[in-house]
């Protein structure tokens, strides 16, 4: 379990794809693997990985294919940065909103506006996500807990605004995104919940 505020941007330094389709990767990142051991689990953008190995400031976890397959980290070579966080300890400050670090979807960043200090960025929206996501609500877009700014659809196409405060886009890896590229998405697992339990709800007869 995770809360979406970014402790670290690693980067990576070893990237191989594995026989069985999937990926081995290298991080470099001594904030956290500070205290890392072996089985931890670390969101590298927003993907809930596992350390393998760790020490002299790096950390190196195994990609399954059906990961590669569904999210962002596919995109990702040797030299790029990454956002990192460690699983959040029992009784420590919620400073964002729940992550599981489980990848709902991707989108790719559509627009870019700078607005002063802050930045707006437009992401692509899946239409399987667009009922879970509304306006004021939380998101994580690769791992970062934000707040969604507005929502809106344009045809048959749904997309959705965050906007970024200088530091988001200092300590982030959002502030280096460029029109085009591609980010994994989290959904709030409580929207997730409530959809599911609407969708089984038994329907009464007379009721509308």
């Amino acid at each position: 379990m995770f809360t979406g505020i970014i402790e670290e941007r690693g980067r990576i330094t070893r990237w191989e794809r594995t026989a069985e389709g999937g990926a081995r990767l290298t991080i470099d990142a001594p904030r956290v693997t500070g205290d890392a051991g072996h089985g931890d689990s670390i969101a590298v953008s927003g993907v809930c990985l596992t350390v393998v190995e760790f020490g002299d400031g790096r950390f190196t976890a195994d990609v399954m294919g059906q990961t590669l397959a569904v999210s962002a980290i596919a995109d990702l070579g040797e030299g790029d940065d990454v956002n990192l966080e460690r699983a959040a300890k029992v009784g420590d400050r919620l400073g964002g909103h729940i992550v599981q670090g489980h990848v709902d979807g991707v989108g790719e960043l559509l627009q870019v506006r700078d607005e002063g200090s802050w930045r707006v960025l437009r992401f692509s929206l899946p239409a399987d996500l667009a009922p879970l996501v509304v306006d004021k609500g939380s998101i994580a877009i690769a791992g970062t807990s934000l707040t969604v700014s507005a929502v809106g659809r344009e045809g048959p196409a749904h997309w959705l605004e965050v906007s970024l405060i200088p530091e988001t886009l200092t300590a982030t890896t959002l502030g280096d995104l460029a029109a085009g590229a591609r980010v994994n998405l989290e959904t709030d697992v409580l929207a997730r919940h409530v959809a599911r339990l609407l969708a089984l709800a038994p329907v009464q007869e007379g009721v509308v």
